[in-house]
């Protein structure tokens, strides 16, 4: 096993599956993030520490293939051919990521589809996890148990 699959497979992110975090993030969350850049990018920061907190909490058959997942996304072969993302993770544009996360939730490639679907839930849940998103959806937060 990849050190970088093992770092997935123990609920870490290693520098690589975060610079693909924070490359998905702000596709995935567009028109959702603030619009200052300084709050954009504390969201985005938040989010892939929330990612990195999810995939501790997963199974480690999932968190398995998270981590090989970000190992091929990793590699610029991987990225170019089965992401179509020819830019570096740290350059690439949201248009560039989303094109490459519309193409595989659009793909006739159930492989693709299902690795969409995880990055998709992932970063979902790791968003609407933090109490910062629920004022923009109106959740006032989990009822008090204080009776």
């Amino acid at each position: 096993m990849r050190r970088r699959d093992r770092d997935v497979a123990t609920g870490r992110l290693d520098a690589d599956a975060e610079t693909i975090v924070r490359a998905i993030v702000p596709a995935m969350l567009a028109g959702a993030l603030p619009a200052s850049p300084t709050g954009r990018a504390e969201a985005i920061r938040a989010t892939t520490d929330g990612v990195a907190r999810a995939v501790a909490g997963l199974p480690p058959h999932a968190q398995r293939e998270l981590g090989q997942l970000f190992s091929l996304l990793s590699v610029a072969a991987g990225r170019r051919l089965f992401a179509g993302v020819d830019s570096p993770w740290e350059t690439a544009t949201p248009a560039e990521v989303d094109a490459f996360l519309v193409a595989w939730r659009e793909s006739s490639w159930s492989l693709k589809r299902t690795a969409y679907d995880a990055l998709h839930q992932i970063v979902l849940a790791a968003w609407y996890a933090d109490p910062r998103s629920w004022p923009a959806i109106g959740y006032p937060g989990p009822p008090s148990l204080d009776g």
